[in-house]
């Protein structure tokens, strides 16, 4: 990731960033942002494999022999949930993308910023792929009232797990970390 480096950055001052208990890592800011966004890469092939593999899903369903068989809600719920799946690939490719259009201009810690929040944007739309996609196939195989508390519940596990969970662990580390201890009580 050195592609978008300097000459002047090689003596940039050391930069101990956020508090981490007496583990600073002494990066420079360049240095902290190449490493985040080496992170943010990881955590995007994670997530971009689950959504290649409900979009493919979601492509062969049209083409099975119960397909036309499907109610008018059932059509609606494909749809929408095949174009959510389509967003949330877009939106979790976008950061490649956009390191394309911004290599070697020194623009690392701004491109670290945009595919976070690209990143955030594209978890929120696949939470709600995943719940479209539960949704259709318990609909249609148990019912509606089935379907809707299985597509409800998938939504909540998602939210809990992606949003409230990190939220109360950040939590937990900062009042740790106020408190001087460095770590979160266990």
């Amino acid at each position: 990731m050195d592609e978008d480096r300097t000459a002047g950055d090689e003596d940039a001052r050391r930069d101990p960033g956020p508090p981490s208990g007496g583990r600073d890592r002494h990066e420079t800011p360049l240095e902290r942002a190449d490493r985040n966004f080496g992170e943010l890469l990881q955590e995007l092939r994670v997530t971009q494999t689950g959504v290649q593999i409900l979009f493919a899903f979601l492509l062969t369903l049209a083409f099975t022999a119960r397909f036309p068989s499907l109610d008018a809600v059932q059509r609606a719920t494909y749809i929408a949930t095949l174009l959510l799946a389509v967003l949330a690939a877009a939106l979790l490719t976008a950061p490649a993308a956009l390191h394309r259009a911004l290599f070697r201009r020194g623009a690392k810690p701004q491109m670290v910023q945009m595919s976070s929040r690209l990143a955030t944007a594209g978890l929120s739309v696949l939470a709600l792929a995943l719940a479209g996609s539960v949704l259709l196939v318990v609909d249609v195989t148990a019912g509606r009232a089935a379907g809707i508390a299985a597509g409800a519940g998938t939504f909540a596990v998602c939210v809990g797990l992606w949003g409230v969970l990190p939220r109360l662990a950040r939590r937990s580390l900062t009042r740790a970390q106020e408190e001087g201890t460095g770590t979160p009580p266990p």
